[in-house]
């Protein structure tokens, strides 16, 4: 079959983007890797899919899958390229929508200046809720990796994340502990490993190993898990701008019990069609 597509990125954060809303798309595993095969398919860290709502009061139903081919709860880079996609294909008129997904109902709002704000939703901090295996609510707490005891927060925002604060990112040992931190015991439903170094109360330097993708140049939950765990440690205010390798993010969040904001750019690259197994 051949199926159509576009590319989108956010902060080089990539998706193939692709329209359900009309008709059902049989997604397995193994057709999701296809897709997001860098040398035999189209090439992407996640694939998303528009399809059309289940519920009342929203406006359409949001699907995430990682490159390994696993359906996810949330993607908030992902998100951005969303609302930019419908609203560009005419899918709705409407700049502010509702959509569903597997994690919740999220606020997405395409500016008029073409950033796009998302509600993120309210942080889950319960380690039971990330889910982390623990005995302890602290903000702060002991991660055995291999030899080293790490200092990490355990937070959800719509998926797991386990933050560390490093004196400098670009030596941080991502590529070593991130597949450690991704598949740890603790996590039952494996975690994304985020970086974090404090340049000041209102800026932060990051990067993440996203699980299910390895490294990626930008990931918008893990922005706002890093600056919600910054915020708890008290070593951030908000707003906070967040630099990642593929660009910039700005994230405002007022405190537990209240949602988090993240501002930045959608951008589409292509469209095409690939034939599909």
């Amino acid at each position: 079959m051949k199926l159509r597509f576009t590319k989108m990125h956010g902060l080089g954060n990539d998706f193939v983007v692709i329209d359900a809303t009309r008709l059902a798309l049989e997604l397995t595993p193994a057709r999701v890797r296809a897709i997001a095969d860098r040398h035999f398919g189209v090439g992407c860290d996640q694939l998303l899919v528009v399809e059309p709502a289940t519920q009342a009061g929203v406006d359409f139903r949001y699907r995430i899958f990682n490159a390994d081919g696993g359906e996810v709860e949330q993607c908030g880079n992902g998100a951005r390229c969303f609302v930019r996609y419908v609203h560009d294909k005419g899918l709705t008129k409407q700049r502010e929508i509702r959509v569903e997904t597997r994690s919740g109902i999220i606020t997405l709002c395409l500016r008029t200046d073409g950033l796009v704000t998302v509600d993120m939703g309210v942080p889950e901090l319960a380690p039971a809720k990330v889910p982390f295996l623990s005995a302890s609510d602290a903000v702060v707490q002991p991660l055995q990796v291999g030899a080293l005891t790490l200092a990490i927060t355990a937070l959800s925002m719509g998926n797991p994340h386990a933050v560390q604060v490093v004196a400098d990112v670009d030596g941080a040992a991502v590529a070593e502990q991130g597949p450690l931190i991704e598949c740890h015991a603790r996590f039952p439903a494996r975690v994304n490993a985020g970086f974090m170094q404090v340049v000041g109360p209102h800026e932060v330097r990051l990067r993440v190993f996203e699980r299910g993708a390895g490294e990626t140049l930008a990931c918008g939950t893990g922005a706002c898990a890093a600056v919600v765990a910054g915020m708890l440690r008290g070593l951030l205010q908000s707003p906070v701008r967040v630099h990642t390798r593929g660009g910039e993010l700005e994230i405002a969040w007022a405190g537990v019990g209240t949602p988090v904001l993240m501002t930045g750019p959608a951008v589409t690259v292509f469209e095409g069609e690939m034939e599909l197994e």
